[in-house]
């Protein structure tokens, strides 16, 4: 028997987050299908329910991380090396939180290092973090360098974010190969217009 979905109350910004249990997420599920004008009682719709509810659980696994913790482990012993550190071609994929459809594409991490560097794929996993969660791209840039410079407290921070959005390509004004690009520097990046341009050169959008 599917699960009764008990009503929840309107989310404020400062109402905590109640997660339905998996029978009410997986009887939400059903709703959507029959709504869309598909049977979800029929063969290949039985299992869907079960299904998109345990993908949910992967593709927005962010809210379950912890950027700090990501970022909590630096190395110190760098040779004197206190030059720009870049990590381009960081690929993503994330969720519009306005029509909760794909968006994905690449970001573009650097930073000039302070007191010691990160390991390079703990830049990829932050990425992750916030990827994993109903997203704009504007707002995804912007956590990702307050992260940066949080946890690792750079001399400057630079990120560029480049996607596709599908609620633009497969519906709406259905625009094929457009590119969204996002980019925010904080410290010596929002300071130095060399730095920047340097930056830009390094990702190849000069």
């Amino acid at each position: 028997m599917d699960a009764q979905v008990k009503p929840l109350k309107p989310v404020t910004p400062d109402t905590p987050v109640t997660r339905p249990s998996r029978d009410e997420a997986e009887a939400a599920v059903r709703t959507l299908i029959a709504w869309a004008g598909d049977d979800p009682n029929r063969e290949g719709l039985l299992d869907t329910p079960a299904r998109v509810a345990k993908a949910y659980g992967e593709l927005f696994a962010g809210y379950d991380q912890n950027p700090g913790e990501v970022l909590s482990k630096t190395f110190k012993e760098v040779g004197g090396y206190d030059d720009l550190v870049l990590v381009k071609g960081i690929p993503f994929y994330a969720h519009c939180e306005h029509h909760m459809v794909p968006f994905y594409g690449q970001a573009h991490i650097a930073y000039l290092p302070h007191d010691g560097v990160v390991g390079l794929s703990k830049l990829a996993r932050l990425v992750e973090v916030f990827a994993r969660r109903l997203q704009t791209q504007e707002t995804m840039t912007a956590q990702i360098i307050d992260a940066i410079n949080e946890n690792l407290g750079p001399r400057g921070a630079a990120v560029m974010l480049e996607a596709e959005h599908m609620c633009m390509t497969m519906r709406g004004v259905k625009a094929h190969d457009v590119s969204t690009v996002t980019h925010r520097f904080t410290g010596v990046f929002a300071e130095d217009r060399q730095e920047q341009d340097r930056f830009f050169a390094m990702v190849g959008h000069r």
